[in-house]
């Protein structure tokens, strides 16, 4: 029977920037699920162009339950861990992947550049402007438009002019910023202590939303000394890690580390 992995993406993105990895994986012979956000359903210049009247007011909560569904029709709620889905985010999503392995329903997860959970922090100037831009009291439930230049800027900075304008025109969403205020919040809390799956954690190095070593810290708060975990920072990559060149070397590194995850499980 096919493994499932579940590709959550996160905000100012949606399925569509799971579509390489998809096929790398479908062409391992995994099932392959990208579940779209609430508001995030269509082609992202439909989104740009016509975001839904409900998007500012779209919150953290309600993504986890849109997402939990699918999550559990996967296997997540077997009893046992290994018929449970494999569970791969980004930003949010990875996010998303913590709280998920923290309520047991995965078998392995892999957060990528991962929003860190119960409000974890670091001093890199661009972390706190972002999240402050973003997180912004007084702009109330009005939605963060998006634009070529802040998305070149912070979302995938390592790559020249023509590269990023490109990333935008086929990845670019607007977002809900609720959806990170939640992050900051008590439904982005995760229990560091308890014992969990395998996860591995992958950060970029030049990354200006979730600094690498964000990353690191939030690898290294898990304390449960019988439960894996592994992280692993990729040079010269921005927060758009997992579509800019260079993509296939970081989904190779996820794809291995599956299957030795994998094969230590049919040993035992």
């Amino acid at each position: 029977m096919k493994k499932t992995i579940i590709f959550m993406h996160g905000m100012f993105q949606n399925p569509k920037s799971w579509e390489k990895w998809i096929a790398y994986f479908t062409e391992r012979d995994f099932n392959c699920i990208a579940p779209a956000w609430p508001d995030h359903v269509g082609e992202p210049y439909q989104l740009r162009d016509n975001p839904p009247a409900s998007l500012g007011d779209l919150m953290l909560e309600e993504v986890i339950t849109a997402l939990e569904g699918p999550i559990r029709a996967a296997g997540g709620s077997s009893l046992d861990v290994n018929e449970k889905p494999i569970l791969i985010g980004h930003s949010v999503g990875g996010l998303l992947t913590q709280i998920f392995v923290n309520n047991n329903l995965a078998s392995l997860g892999i957060p990528i550049c991962s929003v860190a959970p119960n409000m974890m922090m670091t001093f890199d100037w661009p972390f706190f402007k972002n999240v402050a831009s973003i997180t912004n009291l007084f702009k109330g439930d009005q939605i963060f438009r998006q634009t070529p230049e802040s998305f070149h800027h912070t979302f995938c900075n390592t790559l020249n002019a023509a590269d990023a304008q490109q990333a935008y025109l086929q990845t670019a969403t607007h977002d809900s910023r609720n959806v990170l205020r939640g992050c900051l919040g008590s439904s982005g809390h995760v229990d560091l202590d308890m014992p969990h799956v395998p996860l591995l954690f992958i950060g970029a190095k030049e990354d200006h939303i979730i600094p690498p070593d964000l990353v690191e810290k939030n690898c290294r708060a898990y304390t449960d000394s019988d439960s894996q975990t592994s992280c692993q920072i990729f040079s010269n990559r921005s927060h758009f890690i997992c579509g800019e060149p260079g993509w296939e070397e970081v989904a190779s590194f996820a794809y291995e580390w599956i299957e030795t995850q994998l094969a230590q499980v049919a040993v035992v």
